[in-house]
């Protein structure tokens, strides 16, 4: 309306100011009268902009045109592949693969990349391989795939900071950018892996359907841009998807459908052979490295178990020598919690953001833990004030609520620390992969607490008597074996519970375990081999040679 306005506006002034603008005969200076030609009166500048306007036909006509469309332009082309209403209860929008017609073009990557201002190497939309049969009678397919838009989607779940959220209506989950913190745990919990790291953004982002087209009756990058029409747009029934999750039935080689309840459909009319497997499926990679992350879980781990080694103490020492040696082992304790804290922001995109990370406590482990272990954190460094206070004689300066609970305060540091090592073996128990279960889990992380927390326990005993006391207590010397033999034990527990793993090399079918199996022995031997290497060396060979 406002394009229609103003050129009334400028044709009425144009017509008022120049009667040749307004359709006069054409001046010809070299056959007519020059006594007989009309004035030329000089526009404002205004005028003359708004006249020269009116030669922007294509412009105006383009803008009118798009204006006055009942509908998008190119709905013709596309409209039997979006729904013809909106979902009702119990419905939601969900992708449809033909795989049939599907071609592995990768026309619907490039569309989806291009439309979203995706980074080089980020992709919300992938082309895959599917083959199987015999010889005789070989079976291949291409497959397209993106965010399934599950029933019960894992990454909204594990989200620390809610930052997904499922569309009510339509049942699309929805990235939200600006809440997003960059933990990358979501790409942790999915098992598509779909939602993608963005390292300039510093946030995680995923494929929405395109949901401000579907909310204008357009259609999707990807089914739009598709050649073959392989992709669609179709309402599903959720009570359908949920029913087809107890078959199995989704694509060969993809996790299981009951974990999240994925609603794409795929469909062809040919059966599968039952060896149908995706071509990469031989090919095992291992998944992206987090240092932070890793340093983090060691750190917490060590702390832990050296704080329950701590409470044991109390059972072989005299109080005036325990005092010191508590000391030792409470402030060394209480360095490596806040160093694991510290290190546990650089695994965050955006750690100026992570106040937010208690916001899932409802549904998300990450959350859980991030509380517990800032719990942890505040006692530990309470605890480690209370002891520096009582070796310099600066007690009576503390308050009185933490003067006289030093024992208390010890014993919740290693309650808490044991509670954070369990969110942390959660973490990993709800990805439902096996390798990550949570007794296979709890076993590596609580061996790893029991061998540095002793480890740790025995370098302040001797550090605080060599350099405190000058020499080794007889009590000392005594309990000295004793130690030696529980890192020993503790060692071997864990290698034994680590390399159970390799079992499953002899599986003859090529399960989740064998696969982490053959991994571990294969592209990450040389890590694998220097982990038991040095835990052997480490934990085993120099407390034996202590005992002789």
């Amino acid at each position: 309306m406002r394009n229609r306005a103003a050129a009334s506006v400028a044709t009425n002034l144009a017509d008022v100011a120049s009667p040749a603008l307004a359709g006069a005969p054409s001046f010809n200076s070299r056959t007519a009268d020059p006594a007989k030609q009309p004035i030329k009166r000089k526009l404002p500048l205004l005028d003359q902009v708004l006249a020269d306007q009116q030669r922007l036909t294509a412009v105006e006509l383009f803008s009118q045109f798009h204006e006055d469309a009942a509908e998008p332009l190119q709905a013709r082309h596309y409209k039997r592949l979006l729904p013809t209403a909106r979902p009702t209860s119990g419905q939601q929008y969900a992708f449809e693969v033909d795989l049939d017609l599907c071609t592995g073009c990768k026309a619907c990557v490039t569309a989806c990349h291009s439309l979203n201002g995706l980074e080089e190497g980020e992709t919300w939309r992938s082309v895959g391989l599917l083959h199987g049969g015999s010889a005789s009678e070989p079976v291949q397919k291409t497959v397209t795939t993106a965010c399934h838009h599950c029933v019960d989607p894992a990454c909204m779940n594990g989200c620390p900071v809610n930052a997904y959220e499922k569309d009510p209506v339509t049942g699309i989950v929805k990235h939200l950018d600006d809440q997003c913190i960059g933990c990358q745990y979501c790409i942790f919990t999915c098992p598509y892996e779909v939602p993608q790291f963005s390292k300039d953004k510093g946030i995680v982002r995923k494929c929405d359907m395109c949901s401000d087209r579907l909310a204008e009756g357009e259609a999707p990058a990807c089914v739009q841009a598709c050649p073959n029409e392989a992709i669609a747009i179709r309402l599903v029934e959720v009570r359908d998807v949920l029913e087809a999750t107890q078959t199995e039935a989704f694509l060969p080689g993809a996790p299981s459908p009951a974990i999240t309840a994925p609603t794409t459909l795929y469909k062809s009319e040919k059966a599968f052979p039952r060896n149908m497997r995706p071509a990469d499926f031989y090919a095992l990679r291992p998944a992206h490295q987090h240092m932070p992350l890793v340093w983090m879980l060691v750190l917490t781990q060590l702390s832990a178990g050296a704080f329950v080694g701590l409470l044991t103490l109390n059972h072989f020492f005299a109080p005036a020598l325990l005092r010191g040696i508590e000391a030792t082992l409470g402030i060394s304790a209480t360095g490596v919690t806040l160093l694991a804290l510290l290190t546990s922001t650089a695994h965050v995109g955006r750690p100026l953001y992570g106040f937010r990370a208690i916001l899932g406590l409802r549904t998300s482990w990450m959350s859980r833990e991030i509380l517990i272990f800032g719990v942890y954190a505040m006692a530990s460094l309470s605890y480690a004030l209370v002891l520096i206070a009582q070796h310099v004689q600066l007690s009576s300066w503390m308050p009185a609520a933490l003067s006289g609970q030093q024992s208390l305060l010890g014993e919740m540091c290693a309650g808490l620390g044991v509670l954070s090592v369990f969110t942390s073996v959660m973490l990993y128990h709800v990805t439902q992969r096996r390798y990550w279960n949570g007794a296979r889990t709890a076993v590596r992380f609580y061996g790893t607490a029991a061998c540095l927390g002793i480890a740790l326990c025995g370098l302040c005993i001797y550090g605080y008597a060599q350099f405190a006391l000058g020499a080794l207590d007889a009590s000392l010397i005594a309990f000295g074996p004793r130690l030696s033999w529980a890192l020993c034990l503790a060692t071997l527990a864990k290698l034994l519970g680590e390399a159970s793993i390799f079992v499953h090399l002899r599986d003859k079918q090529q399960g989740d375990l064998k696969r982490s199996a053959m991994l571990l022995a294969g592209e990450l031997r040389n890590a694998t081999a220097a982990r038991f290497v040095l835990a052997f060396f480490g934990g085993m060979l120099l407390p034996m040679a202590t005992l002789h």
